[in-house]
């Protein structure tokens, strides 16, 4: 079930990628390679970071597939998708939300403590997110706009003790990525921020 949802995050993720790079615009190469380096760049990271050496998306040919069809899907009906600042923000919450429970879980797997692997859930879903706004040259989204990294480790920390409650698959995904991507529509819809320094709130 978790590789499942895992392409749903890819597949989440990289038409968020896609959006950004028709927004720009580019070209469809570039169009393919945001939206490939999007979906996967939060799992590559993940794989690494644990020891899951090659990482998934290199052993299984969906990992990459999924990646190159959001692309051309996104490049061929843009235009459908409506208001695309909308819908890269909610293919963007969705991804969130289902990454940091993959993340959380594979740490666990992997035999990482509790608190490390709600860490490592909040890693895998911003990763994608900040690759993308590299490459598409804008200050990543966690670092500039409402709550982000925050509701990506609540969600973590909830999939943590959903496991360790022994819940089964399915509310594990359900209750982490309910509270992680949730709390980040909520987040966009209300205009919440992490604080900045004092005095520097017109900046």
């Amino acid at each position: 079930m978790y590789v499942a949802v895992d392409l749903a995050g890819v597949a989440a993720f990289a038409l968020s990628g896609a959006l950004v790079a028709v927004r720009k615009p580019l070209d469809l190469f570039g169009v393919l390679v945001l939206a490939t380096a999007t979906g996967l760049g939060g799992g590559f990271l993940r794989d690494v970071l644990v020891g899951q050496i090659p990482p998934a998306a290199l052993e299984d040919w969906r990992y990459l597939a999924v990646p190159v069809v959001a692309g051309l899907v996104a490049f061929r009906f843009h235009r459908g998708l409506g208001r695309i600042e909308r819908e890269i923000a909610v293919f963007d919450a969705a991804g969130m939300g289902l990454f940091c429970v993959t993340g959380a879980v594979l740490a666990l797997e992997f035999g990482l403590p509790a608190v490390s692997a709600a860490l490592m859930g909040m890693v895998t879903a911003i990763g994608g997110g900040v690759i993308r706004d590299l490459l598409a040259g804008r200050v990543p989204v966690v670092l500039r706009e409402q709550l982000y990294a925050l509701p990506a480790l609540a969600g973590a920390g909830v999939a943590v003790a959903a496991v360790r409650l022994g819940l089964d698959d399915l509310a594990v995904i359900a209750c982490g990525a309910t509270v992680a991507t949730g709390w980040r529509l909520l987040a966009l819809r209300r205009d919440w921020h992490a604080p900045l320094p004092p005095g520097m709130d017109g900046y």
